[in-house]
């Protein structure tokens, strides 16, 4: 069990990694401007390639923001389980485990939405709001968003669900919401195609570091027994 738990966070560490070294190619690598007004963008052969091969689909855009209606619910109903909890055992020591770690990985992921909103890689290949103008576009914070929080389900979901059809069903509807909302959010043409993969490597990488976090807890449950 020890040894899979170090498997696990080995890698987390390398899919963080990968996302670093992926981020650093965007920003170095044939980086023109090619976006609106002028900005710059990184693998701007891949890019335009890409963008002009899908084009600007809106009803994809709405699709993919109803999505992110949906992930935003279901962190929502893990709130409201926690604060039930809070409630029925008067102490947030008493909490679920796998809920407040929940709470403290949302938080996680919050603060990676908010620095690349603030440390811009590139924007996105459309103005949205003429009144708004420019938007930072890299890595796809809707699509990490979507993938933290429905893949996040999914690890609690295995754990907390004993019901295999339900489990199953829960599972099937989560995957469905993250491949739609990647695949749609590219086809939008909303986002660079680098965007998306970026975020999608960042979303991955969250998930593995909860389920790492959980294995090595319950690793140490389970070491606290034997002793």
């Amino acid at each position: 069990m020890k040894k899979k738990v170090k498997s696990s966070f080995i890698v987390t560490g390398l899919l963080f990694l990968l996302f670093v070294l992926f981020t650093v190619v965007v920003s170095t690598v044939d980086v023109r401007p090619i976006g609106p007004e002028g900005s710059e963008v990184g693998l701007a052969m891949l890019n335009g390639f890409v963008f002009q091969k899908f084009g600007v689909h809106m009803i994809w855009y709405s699709i993919t923001d109803r999505l992110g209606v949906v992930a935003l619910l279901t962190a929502f109903c893990f709130a409201i389980i926690g604060l039930i909890q809070i409630v029925n055992k008067k102490s947030l020591l008493k909490v679920d485990i796998r809920i407040i770690l929940l709470g403290i990985y949302y938080v996680i992921v919050i603060a990676a939405y908010v620095f690349f909103e603030i440390f811009i890689i590139n924007y996105r290949p459309i103005i949205l709001e003429e009144s708004v103008g420019l938007e930072a576009s890299y890595p796809s914070s809707h699509t990490m968003l979507v993938i933290c929080i429905m893949g996040s389900a999914n690890v609690l979901f295995q754990q907390m669900i004993q019901n295999k059809m339900i489990r199953v069903i829960m599972n099937a509807l989560s995957v469905l919401v993250i491949v739609v909302t990647a695949v749609g959010r590219m086809i939008s043409g909303v986002h660079w195609f680098t965007d998306i993969v970026g975020g999608m490597l960042l979303g991955i990488t969250m998930i593995q570091l909860y389920a790492s976090v959980l294995q090595l807890i319950a690793w140490k449950k389970e070491n606290n027994k034997e002793i």
